[in-house]
């Protein structure tokens, strides 16, 4: 029964930091916070083999140039995520970003290491795959394409990750969804912030 209760009290304390984390992502701030909520879409799913699979199509208000260069500015990339990260080294080689992260997070104690190697290919197209760290799998693609007038952007998103660390996969699936949408939501306040100055 001991055994039961501290289950118990580690999935209500799990879920509460679910909760109050994802209360302040459902609140749109500051101003074109919303832009374009209604075309964006975004889907969660588990892996067979363990890990999630996101793929998600979003719209960005600004040309595919400018959203490559932002998602790029690889010492910067902590800036567009809610989740405390750092960047503890970036070496670029012949067109390869070799990016060593360190990941703090509340659903997931202690810090993770995350290296990943980043490519910008052809067609507006960035790849993402990991090299070392605390992940079983890590592959992130983006693909850029303009539209409308052109300077709008048509954003391609898929990624796999599975940490090596554990924790379940419907945990990673919701942490993953909400830290996504709070992702989405920092790149076009970026992209706005840039289109204003």
């Amino acid at each position: 029964m001991r055994l039961w209760d501290r289950r118990s009290a580690v999935l209500l304390v799990v879920l509460c930091l679910l909760i109050s984390q994802s209360l302040p992502s459902t609140f749109v701030a500051g101003p074109g916070g919303a832009w374009a909520a209604d075309t964006d879409r975004l889907d969660v799913t588990i892996e067979p083999k363990g890990g999630v699979r996101a793929t998600a199509k979003v719209l960005f208000p600004a040309k595919p140039a400018i959203v490559q260069v932002l998602l790029t500015d690889y010492q910067h990339w902590p800036e567009l995520f809610e989740t405390p990260m750092r960047v503890a080294e970036v070496n670029v080689h012949e067109g390869v970003a070799t990016v060593d992260l360190r990941i703090t997070h509340s659903v997931m104690p202690g810090e993770h290491r995350l290296v990943t190697e980043s490519r910008a290919l052809s067609n507006g197209v960035l790849s993402t795959d990991l090299k070392a760290g605390d992940f079983k799998r890590y592959h992130r693609v983006w693909t850029l394409q303009p539209v409308g007038d052109g300077n709008q952007t048509s954003a391609g998103f898929e990624l796999v990750v599975q940490p090596a660390f554990m924790v379940p996969d419907w945990l990673v699936a919701m942490v993953t969804r909400q830290e996504l949408e709070t992702h989405f939501r920092l790149v076009k306040q970026k992209l706005l912030e840039q289109a204003t100055r």
